[in-house]
């Protein structure tokens, strides 16, 4: 049976390194990226190439993970981030510059895709207009403001700190905010100041100002792509024909579309507009066959984690049933894991293994054993001495002994193990779109930057429903699985 399962969770292994040969286009977690993204996709497709667009990956540093490692090989980025966030550089370079460097890393460069998405600080305009705040430079009269900025924001090179000391700002409330949760906080007189891209469509409809940068702080965002250097030539062809044909005011509207359907496909199908290669409405799949794919994906990453967890944390809790400084160990390291917050974990795993879903199926795994190996641990230990005594008398030697009486004797609370395991599996999976590994979390990621309810629904219904189905279906096989003599003294 474990050979099967071992069999199983390396055929599906395989399936996904082979899907990972097609063209992957990246973005990152908010609205304009997704529609770049979109843009070149589509682009790519009607070029002949299979392309799969992973959304919203997260911030800069782990798109250029996945670029560099492999797992991309295109990506939406901005020249003031090329600069001061991967180049690490406090010079001023210019395209040719930046391609250079870039080249180091074997990363190429478009040429500019036609716009400048600085970075900016928004505010209320009724509020800024009654405390007479027109600039950055005037936030310093209002220390007492609420400031509520993007967590990538809080820690970049050109980002809050930098900014802060340059104004000689001493803001005395400030933290880390999803961006579209942020403005949500803005409307509503939560936050008083947060931190926004300039061809947000967002500024205009929630009626919000712009502050002047008046010393000029924020370097140039030139919009472009970067992809990998050994990727097809005809698709980086096709990706820099792309530049030079969206304007500020174009890409606005495009955002704005985004954020009026909540469908980044439909939005991007703007800037083909005339283009009559396809319908977008084609383009974008049903909503059954979306959570149909997403479901899928999820189970993919819950079962093969599972099964591993199981491969490994049955022979562990056998282990770690046994008294002595092993089992301490054994159940201490487990137990360490399971304290790492599951973002934390992701953070530390993508640098060693890529942006894959390799990489959340181990994270999966590692969360799945605590359950498992205390549980069969727990089993073992329990098992009262008559008995372990009657199965010696018997003559069994210790294997048979163990696979005949003890493991029986203890399935009842190793299955319930598996059972938690499983079930805490399905929530902690939809973390794994974060990193672009798919699953149900990718609508619900989706819903946040677009603060669209129905598109978070799409996910968290099916993942709540997989947990009730994940648990009726251990439920059902207690049956099977338990012996019927614990099975009556359970029921009595």
């Amino acid at each position: 049976m474990i050979r099967l399962l071992l069999l199983t969770a390396l055929l599906v292994l395989s399936c996904e390194l082979h899907a990972a040969q097609t063209v992957v286009v990246g973005s990152k977690k908010f609205t304009e990226s997704y529609v770049l993204a979109e843009i070149a996709k589509r682009k790519l497709t009607q070029s002949g190439f299979d392309v799969v667009h992973k959304q919203g990956m997260g911030g800069t540093i782990i798109l250029w993970q996945a670029i560099k490692g492999g797992d991309i090989d295109f990506y939406p980025e901005y020249t003031g981030t090329i600069v001061e966030e991967i180049l690490k550089s406090r010079a001023k370079l210019t395209s040719a510059d930046m391609r250079r460097e870039l080249r180091r890393f074997k990363i190429g460069m478009t040429e500019e895709l036609g716009f400048n998405n600085t970075y900016a600080l928004v505010m209320r305009r009724e509020q800024a207009k009654k405390l007479g705040i027109e600039s950055i430079s005037d936030l310093r009269k209002h220390p007492d403001l609420q400031v509520g900025l993007t967590h990538e924001f809080l820690n970049r090179q050109d980002g809050w700190g930098p900014l802060s000391r340059r104004y000689n700002l001493h803001m005395a409330n400030v933290r880390g905010v999803e961006h579209t949760i942020g403005y949500s906080a803005l409307a509503n007189g939560s936050l008083d100041v947060k931190d926004a891209y300039s061809t947000d469509a967002k500024i205009a409809e929630y009626n919000l100002i712009v502050l002047k940068d008046d010393l000029g702080f924020f370097p140039q965002y030139k919009a472009v792509f970067l992809y990998r250097l050994s990727a097809p030539e005809k698709a980086i062809q096709t990706v820099e024909s792309l530049s030079g044909t969206i304007s500020e005011e174009k890409m606005i509207q495009l955002n704005a579309e985004a954020e009026r359907t909540k469908n980044y496909a439909r939005a991007a199908g703007l800037y083909f507009a005339g283009d009559h290669t396809g319908n977008v409405a084609d383009l974008q799949p049903s909503v059954a066959s979306q959570i149909g794919h997403w479901t899928l994906q999820h189970l993919r990453l819950v079962g093969i984690s599972l099964i591993l967890a199981v491969i490994a944390g049955i022979p562990l809790g056998i282990a770690a049933s046994r008294p002595g400084p092993l089992s301490q160990t054994i159940l201490g390291v487990t137990g360490v894991v399971q304290t790492i917050p599951s973002l934390a974990l992701l953070a530390v795993l993508v640098p060693l293994m890529g942006i894959k879903p390799q990489t959340a199926i181990l994270a999966l795994f590692l969360y799945s054993l605590l359950p498992i190996v205390r549980n069969t641990a727990s089993g073992l230990q329990d098992i009262p001495t008559p008995l372990r005594e009657s199965a010696s008398a018997l003559g069994l030697e210790p294997l048979a002994c163990l696979r005949k009486v003890l493991l029986p004797m203890a399935s009842r609370s190793i299955l319930a193990g598996i059972k938690t395991s499983a079930v805490i599996n399905v929530g902690t999976a939809t973390l794994a779109a974060l990193i672009g590994a798919g699953g149900l979390g990718t609508p619900i990621i989706s819903g946040l930057d677009l603060a669209d309810a129905g598109l978070i629904m799409q996910g968290a219904l099916p993942a709540a429903a997989l947990a009730l189905i994940v648990q009726w279906a251990f439920d059902f096989c207690d049956r099977y699985l338990i012996p019927k003599g614990l099975r009556l003294q359970r029921a009595i």
